[in-house]
């Protein structure tokens, strides 16, 4: 079998390029060095803009389990554990799916094989060469040693990459040593479950509300109780003295009463597991020196990793790898120059130091002393502001991201993540997000002469081109070009867009796209259709 990519990393990043990947018509094995699917507890869902981009490969409804489109949070959220009122916002960009991990990596492999993925479970990743024309891949198999030569070779496998150390590439970044995590799954009393709210009611110290932490004097407390599942405890502390003694809930419940000055009774969990009792000391903040190396790759963990924990980085990973799937298939496809490629780290780059600003923050935030008690009672002043809560909402779900496309930014949509919106076509309504689930290029015509469809008519063969009205609320622009991860590479706000504008259109799908010259046939662009 002829191999385009190898992926190193079966988890969700991993997965989840190798579905984009063979979107796109290309041939990727991914090599996972563990004999089954990870059953650790690790991250308990996805956050943010992620959700919508899962929703725009047809992913959505799998994971949640709950039919329609993804609905934002527009009640309430945290920064820091502090309270963000949702409701002052006209549009939350804060979108949630609650999914444990493991349910994740099952959804996106049941997908990869579907699209006809390889993937070679106890097949680990030994040694890595290149040269100018491939890259050469050494792999311990469970029939033995064997190599693979492919053009390009990705590192999906986590903080301690193999992929980035066989690479040469530096990690720099932060270590922190005196914050111990403690967290489990445990039973609360019943009683002290408010039924309407969700919220649980300490003695002695009050309400904490579900999924949202709360900072003490002492530290940090949460309270997450996950449907079908124990709810999750976790307490946060700082200087705490070292121990080799495994954890018990013994050792939770006298954290607990540090933090909050409160007791909160746990007993064991109930039900099939697997069940978190886990402490870990220290974190580390780290963004890889490079994303690539020649014709290797990383994405996920193996390019940054945040002191928060697996939720961000996990959100982070998986629009990793969705940026880098397209580009890496136009390039073996030879669609696209070596600029194509090196946008990708050019763009997430940018997205990983947003993430480094978030957590650093967060973290400095919820540190404990008076000192800064004092700075988070001047924060929550601010949080007053309809606009500091847009900036902090938008830091959170990722939507402050906006990529240079090379060319003028005419538009405040062009580097944005397309917003969502509803079209009327001649077959009916139809969801911007049925129309990306393919991931290819799409061109949307909502102009009253259809003068973008025509102008690109030549390349359907590389574009859809959908033409279309626009359903309420109506979309800021008139015509948008979208890549296959839904960055709007250019947009018109005009109704009949003037031929500079029209050019501009010219020279983002040949930037983007590699589009020279006209197609042997294409398209009537006076018909108003759907490009699928």
């Amino acid at each position: 079998m002829i191999t385009d990519v190898v992926i190193v990393g079966g988890g969700p990043n991993g997965l989840m390029l190798a579905c984009e990947l063979a979107l796109a018509g290309i041939r990727p094995v991914v090599l996972e060095s563990l004999p089954a699917p990870s059953e650790e507890p690790k991250a308990n869902g996805l956050l943010g803009q992620v959700v919508k981009m899962i929703d725009r490969r047809g992913l959505h409804e799998r994971l949640s389990g709950v039919p329609g489109p993804p609905q934002p949070n527009s009640a309430y959220f945290m920064f820091a554990a502090m309270g963000l009122n949702l409701s002052l916002l006209q549009d939350s960009p804060i979108y949630g799916l609650p999914a444990p991990q493991q349910r994740i990596v099952q959804v996106l492999h049941d997908r990869a094989v579907e699209l006809g993925v390889e993937i070679r479970r106890g097949h680990e990743a030994v040694g890595l060469s290149q040269d100018d024309q491939a890259a050469t891949v050494d792999v311990a198999g469970t029939d033995g040693a064997y190599r693979l030569r492919v053009p390009y070779v990705v590192g999906a496998d986590g903080a301690r990459s193999i992929t980035r150390k066989l690479s040469g590439i530096g990690f720099p970044g932060v270590s922190y040593d005196r914050r111990t995590t403690r967290t489990a799954h445990a039973n609360v009393p019943a009683a002290w479950v408010d039924p309407t709210t969700g919220a649980l009611d300490v003695p002695g110290y009050g309400p904490v509300l579900p999924f949202l932490p709360h900072r003490t004097e002492h530290g940090g407390f949460s309270y997450a109780p996950f449907p079908g599942h124990p709810p999750l405890i976790s307490t946060t502390e700082w200087d705490q003295p070292e121990t080799e003694t495994p954890i018990s809930l013994d050792e939770l419940g006298a954290s607990i009463r540090r933090v909050l000055g409160a007791d909160l009774p746990l007993s064991p969990p109930v039900g099939e597991g697997p069940h978190v009792l886990r402490r870990l000391t220290g974190g580390n903040t780290r963004v890889a020196e490079h994303f690539r190396d020649r014709r290797a790759f990383l994405v996920g963990d193996a390019a940054h990793v945040y002191a928060s924990g697996g939720g961000p980085g996990l959100n982070l990973g998986l629009q990793d790898a969705v940026n880098l799937g397209w580009k890496l298939a136009a390039a073996i496809h030879g669609k696209a120059g070596p600029e194509l490629l090196d946008s990708y780290e050019a763009e997430r780059r940018q997205a990983a130091h947003r993430m480094v600003v978030n957590a650093q923050a967060q973290s400095a935030l919820t540190a404990p002393g008076s000192d800064v008690t004092a700075l988070r009672e001047l924060f929550t002043e601010l949080l007053g502001h309809p606009n500091t809560i847009q900036h902090l909402a938008d830091l959170t779900a990722g939507t402050d991201v906006r990529y240079a496309m090379g060319g003028p930014d005419t538009h405040p949509l062009v580097g944005r993540f397309a917003p969502d919106m509803e079209l009327r076509t001649p077959t009916g309504t139809v969801r911007l997000a049925e129309l990306t689930t393919t991931a290819r290029p799409l061109l949307l015509d909502l102009t009253e002469d259809a003068s973008a469809a025509q102008t690109l008519a030549h390349c359907h063969d590389r574009v859809d081109i959908v033409t279309a009205q626009p359903q309420h609320p109506a979309p800021a622009a008139t015509a948008l070009l979208l890549r296959p991860d839904c960055y709007v590479a250019w947009a018109s706000a005009a109704t009949h867009p003037d031929p500079a504008d029209l050019d501009a259109l010219r020279t983002a799908t040949q930037r983007w796209f590699g589009v020279t010259e006209p197609a042997a046939a294409s398209r009537n662009p006076s018909e108003r259709h759907e490009g699928r």
